[in-house]
């Protein structure tokens, strides 16, 4: 590979006012290789060998775990048809009502993960069906599916704060967001 390189014209390299230097970068790269001593070529293929070696290890020793601290912000199944989508909003909003329970007992971190997994799931059903009704209605359904998912999130906050007054009323939030858009879907 032939690389073109105008030397600079100033004051410090007058010689070369007009000319233009070729210089191959394979030719210098292979004398220098040539020229360099045994035991410095061999530490840099050693030195590059451990990192590969070490980098492969740590991705093959990897453990998968399945732990769920966070919110699952994908929005569609990709597998998910909208029968399949219809037959899981019920069972999804089921529970996501029954985190009542662990409310009830202020169990907040099984609160908020039940409450992620369960909402997560219902985000998806019901994120399909919306993309399946007609263009007229989807703006009215994405504004109660906002509302609905904005409270969920909220009321995951109010857990981890452990403060009961917002928790309550964040579920007596998502409870009536359910009831208003359950039947529209």
């Amino acid at each position: 590979m032939m690389a073109l390189r105008p030397i600079l014209v100033s004051k410090y390299n007058p010689s070369y006012s007009s000319q233009t230097l070729i210089t191959c970068h394979r030719e210098p790269m292979i004398q220098y290789l040539k020229e360099m001593p045994r035991k410095k070529l061999v530490h840099l293929n050693t030195n590059r060998r451990v990192g590969v070696i070490a980098t492969m290890a740590s991705l093959l020793l990897m453990k998968e775990e399945k732990i769920a601290h966070g919110l699952d912000l994908r929005m569609v199944a990709p597998e998910q048809t909208l029968e399949e989508a219809e037959n899981g909003v019920k069972n999804h909003a089921k529970a996501l009502v029954q985190v009542k329970d662990l409310i009830e007992s202020k169990s907040w971190s099984e609160a908020q993960k039940e409450l992620r997994r369960s909402s997560s799931l219902l985000k998806q059903d019901i994120y399909t069906i919306i993309q399946g009704k007609p263009a007229s209605q989807r703006p009215q359904l994405r504004k109660l599916y906002s509302n609905l998912f904005n409270n969920v999130t909220k009321l995951d906050y109010a857990a981890r704060d452990k403060d009961a007054s917002s928790v309550w009323q964040c579920y007596e939030n998502i409870i009536l967001a359910l009831n208003d858009i359950l039947p529209k879907l």
